[in-house]
């Protein structure tokens, strides 16, 4: 979806908001009860600005980095933008936030007694995106996911009021396959940006340069690359899976969406024999719901 500067200046907030129809994850879906779907947009608004902010996507007008404090000169200065971001943040747990999401994630944090720790994370990793371009070994890019996919699983049970410690591990492990999956698909979006989330242990253990990635499609090498760093985010679901028959009612409904979405993911990966570099390679919507099936039935 694409929005006007236009439009992005009058309502930072209402754009940003709309672009929950274009995720690749059910964000607040219209079964969950309505107090869940509205704390759920509150925190997926916070979570997308912060993401656009670190990738340099915030629609032309300025209209975010006014609203933050930060000159118009300095609107492209992505790590000064997350400062003041987090400072607004900070409005949150006390205070009176400028920005019109940190206006609509306060009730949601108030309502739910959530921390700052995860938003937080969630700052930290896009801060680290402007520092890091490469990722040496798995564990690194582990620590990176702790950081920008984990937070997310960790509102989720938070929200909904079902966090328990061993939910959390396995929400750990369901987001942190989702993020190395999304990784997968995004090989040559994420090049263009000059960053590489494909560990460079694994890239020397397969043969693959870098210059590999920039071809229009995948060699032998890159795709058994590809084929290995699946397996892992395949196990690491199969690993966080239990979590969705651990809850019940709408929330397992949600949650086997979760799991579904990124083991369909990993077969459209298999299906288009590995090769990632033409573009991302997504299920159909049938392939989607076979997976939830399975994944409500303990099944995959």
């Amino acid at each position: 979806m694409t929005f006007s500067g236009t439009a992005h200046a009058v309502d930072p907030e209402r754009a940003t908001l709309a672009k929950a129809a274009d995720e690749n994850f059910p964000v607040a879906p219209f079964f969950l009860p309505r107090a869940w779907r509205a704390d759920l947009m509150a925190v997926y608004g916070f979570a997308r600005l912060v993401d656009d902010i670190g990738d340099g996507d915030l629609a032309p007008g300025g209209a975010d980095a006014r609203l933050l404090g930060v000159p118009d000169d300095r609107a492209e200065d992505r790590l000064l933008m997350l400062d003041a971001f987090e400072e607004d943040l900070r409005r949150v747990f006390d205070g009176t936030p400028r920005h019109p999401l940190l206006r609509r994630l306060a009730p949601t944090v108030r309502r739910r007694s959530l921390t700052p720790g995860p938003f937080l994370g969630l700052i930290a990793a896009n801060r680290q995106d402007q520092l890091v371009a490469r990722y040496e070994t798995y564990d690194d890019l582990l620590a990176y996911c702790e950081l920008s996919a984990n937070p997310v699983g960790r509102l989720v049970l938070a929200v909904t009021g079902t966090s328990t410690p061993e939910r959390i591990r396995r929400s750990d492990a369901i987001c942190t396959a989702l993020q190395i999956v999304e990784h997968l698909q995004d090989v040559a979006e994420d090049l263009s940006r000059d960053r590489i989330y494909l560990p460079a242990e694994d890239m020397k253990r397969f043969h693959v340069q870098e210059t590999d990635l920039t071809a229009p499609t995948a060699n032998a090498s890159v795709r058994a690359l590809i084929a290995y760093e699946a397996g892992r985010a395949r196990d690491l679901m199969s690993e966080g899976a239990p979590l969705v028959g651990s809850v019940h009612g709408r929330l397992r409904l949600l949650l086997a969406g979760f799991v579904a979405g990124g083991r369909a993911a990993v077969r459209a990966i298999a299906a288009a024999e590995h090769d990632v570099l033409p573009g991302p390679p997504k299920p159909s919507k049938a392939q989607l719901l076979r997976e939830v099936g399975l994944t409500l039935r303990g099944e995959g």
